[in-house]
């Protein structure tokens, strides 16, 4: 497919958003959203895009992509449903002024292989509640997938007499000027994935919402409840085969309940593989990450690494000496392999930690398992990131979860620790801006007393 050929598909989308805008209402908004949540929802197409997606990417496994198909879509269902998208959506008689929603325009997505129906639907939701149209770029690898979606949205769309072009994708075989041209020509861009692909997106010339990357540490600590700690470090780590961007990486454990806690995590299924030399060289040959550990079973991953360790090993922890690019088990590791350190105490750990972030993963998230109320505040301070989920499994609770209060979302915005101009979990009001009327109001003028007077006692004039 030609530069000219995107230039087509933009201008049907650019055409179509157009349409919708002109024609729209909240209600017409609400229902091209809803439309496009049970296409990915509906069990049947759920458990075929599952399957399809472990298929075609090699990645993750069918039941815990169906869970996320589902809970990332009703989650997110949830949080929009009252949500005002179109016309006025405020009027303060304060103030003077009304503000009227207003659509991005054409939307281009770009997606991962790690997600290759959860992440382009979220978008797609977001985008239509907004007004907006939305052209997927996926992953080569995602293509099946994403094809297999937008063909579940079409027939949905068709019952409800929704316009088809509104969301689209770049077809296969994709490649980087595709989606490079796609990134240029399109009103917003939105990027999950590769650094390589943030980046890109980051200096296309087009406004970018993009995620930096993940590389999770989590601490535990001496007044943690160890088994609690261990199970949902397990869940978490293991959910997907570790396909998530806030799968735990690293647990950093205080010296004081070190064994117990090793202990513990044994019980959950976490074995203590203590060879790092050993462990680095099997799971990076040449330099690469071994495919056949990469988001793969527990038997697979075993097999692949070549392990003797005890039945009913789900993943496994390995003591690792060093952070930095010579600890390659310090970084991201797409794996059911965690990096394990030890702390004399808190606030060792704590430098682990902000080692770890500063390393790689700055901005996304931390960890800690405590009931020291006080230490969420210290570790919120000291590190450069952007959530501190404490007491929860970490990849269920970073991205929203129907047990706090963060909006559902594929997408975590890592500010500028991670070279983003974001740092919240991207939701619809990324899709969103506004008109504002401003009307004159009586003057609000403050004396230079008001503002000075305190400042002025303490120093003169």
């Amino acid at each position: 497919m030609s530069d000219d050929s995107i230039q087509a598909i933009v201008a049907r989308s650019r055409a179509a958003q157009a349409r919708y805008e002109a024609n729209g209402s909240q209600a017409r908004y609400d229902r091209a959203a809803q439309a496009v949540a049970w296409a990915i929802m509906e069990p049947a197409r759920n458990k075929e895009l599952a399957e399809l997606a472990v298929a075609t990417t090699g990645l993750g496994n069918v039941p815990d992509k169906i869970t996320k198909n589902h809970r990332k879509t009703l989650g997110l269902m949830r949080d929009i449903q009252n949500a005002k998208t179109f016309g006025v959506v405020s009027d303060d008689a304060a103030t003077g002024i009304t503000e009227i929603a207003r659509a991005k325009g054409v939307v281009g997505a770009i997606v991962p292989s790690t997600n290759p129906a959860a992440t382009p639907a979220n978008n797609i939701i977001n985008a239509l509640k907004c007004g907006n149209s939305i052209i997927v770029a996926p992953s080569p690898k995602g293509v099946a997938s994403a094809e297999r979606l937008l063909g579940f949205i079409h027939a949905e769309f068709a019952k409800i007499g929704e316009d088809p072009d509104l969301v689209q994708m770049v077809p296969a075989p994709g490649s980087k000027e595709k989606t490079q041209s796609l990134m240029e020509l399109c009103d917003m861009i939105v990027a999950t994935g590769s650094q390589n692909n943030v980046h890109r997106a980051q200096t296309a010339g087009t406004p970018a919402v993009a995620v930096g990357a993940g590389n999770v540490a989590v601490i535990v600590d001496e007044t943690a409840d160890l088994a609690a700690a261990a199970e949902k470090i397990r869940a978490s780590k293991c959910f997907d085969n570790a396909t998530s961007c806030s799968s735990e990486n690293s647990v950093v454990v205080v010296d004081a309940i070190y064994d117990a806690f090793v202990a513990a995590m044994a019980g959950a299924g976490g074995a203590l593989v203590a060879d790092e030399a050993g462990i680095v060289e099997k799971l990076w040959p040449g330099g690469h990450l071994n495919r056949e550990v990469i988001a793969q079973d527990a038997d697979k991953m075993i097999a692949a690494l070549d392990l003797d360790v005890p039945e009913g090993t789900d993943y496994i922890a390995v003591p690792t000496s060093g952070i930095g690019p010579d600890h390659p088990l310090s970084g991201e590791k797409l794996s059911r392999v965690l990096a394990l350190y030890r702390a004399s105490d808190f606030d060792e750990a704590v430098k682990v930690a902000r080692d770890i972030q500063l390393h790689q993963g700055a901005g996304h998230s931390v960890g800690l398992h405590s009931t020291n109320t006080d230490r969420p505040m210290i570790l919120a301070n000291a590190i450069p990131t952007s959530r501190v989920i404490v007491n929860q499994a970490h990849t269920f609770a970073t991205g929203g979860s129907f047990t706090n209060g963060m909006p559902f979302s594929l997408s975590m915005g890592c500010g500028t620790w991670g070279g983003n101009s974001v740092n919240d979990n991207v939701n619809y009001r990324n899709f969103l801006q506004s008109t504002k009327i401003v009307r004159e109001i009586p003057a609000n003028e403050p004396a230079l007393e008001d503002i000075f007077g305190t400042y002025w006692e303490e120093t003169g004039k």
